[in-house]
């Protein structure tokens, strides 16, 4: 996928897109998307997108269930169907609040990780990560198989994992007192963890306490192309309209675990763009395209301010580049 000139109101070329998807008929091509036009979708808080070959497949929080839809253009995604692949039990520590799908291929298997609260207790001391596992090819398609929660050493959300140096890690959003940290700990396989956590990250800046709370969630990792190590995660409370992205970064060769080798960004790298009409831009994901040559974001934001923390936040995606220096550079958001 590769971005052309942006048009208002926010339309990114997908000539690249267009390039992965198989030959198309005479009729297909008259008829073909060519631009994507943000937002994807009209409602998609906590937006995940993941490559597979010529297939994107995509996820957002839904509350009471799993979807899927995927597709080979994503200027067409909302014509793609969304497939429920799993739905909670009534009771149990999963029974409610469904939030932050994420799926991942690890190995020959899918993992969906997401956020659940216990059933009769819908608060931040009965949320936890839970892990589903399916072996089929089509992560729409066979058995979801219910992995249990990831035993974190607090409650917690938003939980991700990545692979460096030969080893797996999972990195969420523990409630440690009135705050939300982030917090990065081994894993001995896609649902089991291993050794102590460490906390990586604190809301120590002003603007990561908008809102009337103190709160680091939704970590993402984005490998450099130099070796370093990106976290990203998502600052304040998601009702206020500076909910924004903020960056950790570890120079190449570090060991994730070590606290003293993450740098925080002075400043949000994706923050609210009143003239473009964005507001609480936030809880973003990684996916790349082109076989693998772009790397792009996708993340929810609100049309307007005030609107808090509902499902009117919408997906938005674009192009991430990379400086000679090997760091990422996010373009404002629109």
């Amino acid at each position: 996928m590769t971005v052309g000139r942006i048009r208002a109101p926010a339309l990114l070329s997908i000539a690249g897109l267009a390039a992965l998807a198989p030959p198309m008929t005479a009729a297909e091509a008259r008829g073909a998307a060519t631009e994507i036009t943000n937002p994807l979708l009209p409602s998609g808080p906590d937006p995940w997108i993941v490559r597979q070959g010529k297939t994107y497949f995509y996820m957002n929080t839904l509350g009471d269930r799993l979807a899927i839809r995927k597709t080979r253009d994503l200027a067409r995604l909302a014509d793609a169907p969304e497939v429920t692949v799993w739905t909670p039990p009534k009771t149990g520590p999963n029974a409610q609040s469904i939030w932050a799908p994420e799926l991942h291929r690890i190995g020959s298997a899918w993992y969906i990780y997401y956020t659940a609260a216990e059933s009769g207790h819908d608060d931040d001391a009965h949320r936890g990560i839970f892990v589903l596992e399916n072996s089929g090819a089509d992560p729409m398609r066979g058995t979801w198989i219910d992995r249990g929660r990831l035993t974190t050493a607090h409650p917690g959300i938003d939980g991700t994992t990545f692979s460096h140096g030969g080893k797996r890690y999972f990195v969420y959003s523990p409630y440690v007192g009135p705050d939300s940290d982030l917090a990065i700990v081994e894993m001995a396989n896609p649902w089991t963890l291993v050794g102590a956590e460490s906390i990586i990250a604190r809301p120590d800046r002003d603007w990561e306490r908008r809102g009337g709370r103190q709160i680091l969630e939704g970590p993402e990792f984005l490998a450099g192309p130099k070796g370093d190590l990106f976290l990203s995660y998502s600052a304040s409370a998601c009702w206020s309209d500076d909910y924004a992205i903020g960056l950790l970064s570890a120079p190449s060769g570090s060991d994730p675990l070590d606290p003293a080798v993450w740098r925080k960004a002075p400043r949000p790298v994706v923050a609210k763009a009143p003239a473009a009409g964005i507001y609480a831009p936030g809880h973003n994901g990684f996916f790349t395209a082109a076989g693998g040559r772009e790397t792009w974001i996708v993340y929810h934001a609100n049309p307007a301010p005030d609107m808090k923390c509902t499902a009117k936040r919408a997906p938005r995606i674009q192009r991430v580049s990379w400086s000679a220096q090997g760091t990422p550079i996010f373009a404002p958001p629109r």
